[in-house]
């Protein structure tokens, strides 16, 4: 089975799409094969579709909607036309790759490709390279990971509280991994082929303060001393009118160091937890 979910919703098994067009069967699929080879429960399931506030009828509507999934899996398998429903006889149908178990379902990967498995494994790489001062090894294997995504995780799939939070980890993921191959090419001395980039994540990301101190020391670098000034400015006052607070401690030094036109700057190791995070759309 491949699963893609770093952009929109795909889900096939022996290259045929089972992903279903109805919405709620497709939040059903997705929150089961992002926790591909793991049960999820069913509670996990009813709050996805329905919140705080489930229908009497939510776990029989639930076991609909699993029906529904293994008819689309069913299809795709060798020798289709197998009866999906669970309990019917046979081996290796879709009762075997949508399974049923004591409080929940599991979606059986079989080893197929997952997005966000292969993501991982990439910025994980990227970090171990870059923590062994491997900058170009880091940077490669980090754009090699970004390049994974297509767009906002699960893009063309209405979520529920469960999927929310899901998104809201990955694009954690996403900007993290983002953040740390900018700081390797850096590095690298890359300060001007960031600048495009960053002016467009500054905008995005108008409180988030490592994206800044990496836009400030790109345009300082590149001889742009009174715009990198501005820079700081401006993200200090959309912090004070936003969110009450003043610029870390990092930036403020960062912001001295520039006025001061000492000697080249670098990014200070990256902490994590240390960035406030506000995306603006």
């Amino acid at each position: 089975m491949d699963i893609e979910v770093l952009g929109a919703l795909s889900v096939r098994e022996n290259g045929r799409s089972i992903t279903p067009t109805a919405p709620k069967p497709r939040q059903v699929l997705a929150l089961l094969a992002l926790h591909a080879d793991r049960m999820v429960p069913v509670s996990a399931l009813t709050e996805e579709l329905w919140g705080s506030a489930p229908p009497r009828s939510a776990r029989t509507t639930l076991q609909t909607y699993v029906l529904q999934l293994r008819e689309l899996i069913a299809a795709a398998l060798p020798g289709a036309g197998r009866d999906p429903r669970p309990g019917a006889g046979g081996s290796g149908g879709a009762k075997d790759v949508l399974v049923t178990m004591p409080g929940g379902y599991l979606l059986a990967g079989g080893g197929g490709r997952s997005d966000v498995r292969a993501f991982e494994q990439l910025a994980d790489a990227g970090y171990r390279a870059m923590d062994a001062g491997d900058c170009a090894g880091a940077a490669r294997r980090l754009r090699e990971a970004l390049a994974l995504w297509s767009g906002t995780a699960l893009t063309d799939v209405q979520a529920g509280p469960q999927l929310q939070m899901e998104i809201k980890r990955l694009d954690e993921s996403r900007l993290c991994a983002l953040d740390r191959r900018i700081e390797a090419d850096l590095r690298l001395g890359r300060h001007r082929e960031l600048l495009a980039e960053l002016t467009v994540l500054v905008n995005g990301y108008r409180t988030h303060e490592s994206l800044h101190a990496q836009y400030m020391l790109a345009l300082h670098r590149s001889g742009r001393r009174g715009e990198a000034l501005d820079a700081y400015r401006r993200l200090r006052t959309t912090l004070v009118q936003e969110l009450g607070l003043e610029p870390s401690a990092r930036l403020r030094r960062l912001q001295r160091s520039i006025l001061a036109a000492g000697h080249d700057l670098a990014l200070q190791p990256h902490r994590a937890g240390g960035d406030r995070l506000v995306p603006t759309g």
